[in-house]
């Protein structure tokens, strides 16, 4: 049995060669790249969706009186726990799998997860809150494990697909999966949630996972080796480095000791902490402490998930034509635009047009910051088999930190809740210091490894 399951998560073993002409080979290549691109991009953009599915429904939650902040942010804290560890442990996994099946397997079990807490949902008023409590918590947690199974071959595809000179371009498109998948979540399930409920909404966020395991399936390509195609050096002419004659369990153990990579890891957590402060907390901030209607907030914070998408195009793009490769300085500058973004949206008062333009700057940040903190730059210092090691460090410790941040957000918000006339009043302002501290600690961090540069 254990040897079967092995065998079926196995790199796929090189395919007979197809009597093809030069041009036609790189032709069919450039077509399969594409296509692996495609399908890793939009199917972790689905992935997204299945994940970020609570976020949006946590005030209709709170106001049916199921749960309250704080369960939600332990739960939140779970499947973010659950997705650092799985990460790691993934991220390695991965380096050794069929990346198709890999990836796949971990949308399927996401999206039964989604499904089972609808039908939890629809059951609330019959349940008792403890059950429905820590049933949510076991399954959000099972979402978390699973949803670590998809950025590792997502982003191993780019690199048993696309040669060095092009990598960031590529990974930059990818990062939009991100934001893409946020935006999806907050369109399209919040507007499920708005017209037919809270329970409603998971559903919704799993008929998007069936969508992306349908993309994964026929669209993502293991190897170039899988589809009959020569090695990648062969095909782009890039030279084989001594790292790629070594074992992947030897190469992954010598990330392991690279400070380097261990410094962004540590700067990525911080700029998790306020990357999800927003995506976990924006909505409620904005209906509470402003007095956003519940349609009108998420359509606010949908904005930085829409606006992220041309931060992570063009972050890749201008770091290989304008810094040469060099992702130190541009992480700097938008690590600044982070912070700066944060402080508008929290003290900028409670005008429409302050708050949506507060969205926009913190949506492109985040956007450069997820492409670079979150894994280019641990990427570029890495070799190619050791891909999936590297997006695992710096996995495990971006959503422990945000796992952090939901359970200490969510105590700090409910610690200042005062209650007049019978309404409660949200005071959300040492949450507040907490997110911009955070934020400016992740800027200031990678600053220890500006002599490191890419391979």
């Amino acid at each position: 049995m254990v040897s079967s399951i092995r065998n079926y998560y196995r790199i796929s073993e090189p395919r007979r060669r197809e009597q093809m002409s030069p041009e036609e080979t790189q032709r069919c290549y450039r077509k399969l790249r594409l296509q692996a691109f495609g399908a890793a991009t939009l199917g972790y953009s689905l992935y997204y969706v299945c994940r970020t599915s609570l976020n949006v429904m946590k005030k209709p939650v709170i106001d049916s009186g199921a749960l309250d902040a704080t369960q939600l942010g332990v739960i939140g804290s779970v499947m973010l726990f659950a997705y650092a560890i799985g990460k790691f442990v993934n991220g390695f996994i991965a380096d050794h799998c069929n990346i198709k099946r890999f990836m796949a397997t971990g949308l399927v079990v996401s999206t039964c997860a989604n499904a089972f807490m609808g039908f939890m949902g629809m059951a609330v008023t019959v349940i008792p809150t403890a059950v429905i409590f820590v049933s949510f918590a076991i399954m959000w947690g099972m979402n978390g494990w699973s949803q670590s199974m998809g950025a590792p071959p997502a982003i191993i595809s780019l690199s048993r697909w696309f040669p060095l000179n092009k990598r960031g371009t590529y990974y930059g498109f990818f990062s939009a999966s991100h934001n893409l998948g946020e935006f999806f979540s907050f369109i399209f399930v919040g507007f499920i949630v708005s017209a037919a409920g809270w329970q409603a909404g998971f559903f919704g966020s799993a008929v998007a996972g069936i969508i992306g395991i349908v993309l994964i399936i026929f669209f993502l390509h293991d190897t170039p080796g899988s589809k009959g195609l020569p090695r990648l050096s062969e095909l782009t002419g890039e030279p084989e480095t001594e790292a790629e004659k070594k074992s992947v369990g030897a190469v992954q153990r010598q990330v392991l000791k690279m400070p380097a990579v261990w410094i962004l890891a540590l700067a990525s957590a911080f700029m998790y902490v306020s990357r999800y402060a927003i995506n976990g907390w924006g909505v409620l901030f904005l209906e509470e402490a402003k007095g956003y209607g519940h349609t009108e907030a998420i359509s606010v914070v949908s904005v930085n998930a829409l606006l992220g998408i041309f931060g992570t195009v063009l972050s890749g793009w201008f770091s290989d034509r304008l810094f040469r490769g060099d992702r130190q300085w541009p992480a700097f500058i938008f690590g600044v635009l982070n912070a700066g973004a944060l402080v508008l949206f929290i003290y900028g008062g409670d005008a429409l047009w302050i708050n949506a333009l507060a969205m926009v700057l913190f949506g492109i940040a985040i956007g450069v910051l997820i492409c670079f903190l979150g894994g280019l730059m641990a990427v570029d210092i890495v070799p190619r088999k050791a891909t999936g090691a590297a997006i695992g460090v710096v996995g495990i410790a971006s959503y422990i930190a945000a796992g952090l941040q939901d359970i200490a957000s969510g105590v700090l918000i409910d610690r200042n809740i005062t209650i007049i006339d019978g309404v409660k009043h949200y005071d959300f302002s040492q949450a507040a210091l907490f997110w911009i501290g955070a934020a400016v600690i992740s800027f200031l961090l990678p600053l220890l490894n500006i002599r490191a540069r890419g391979r």
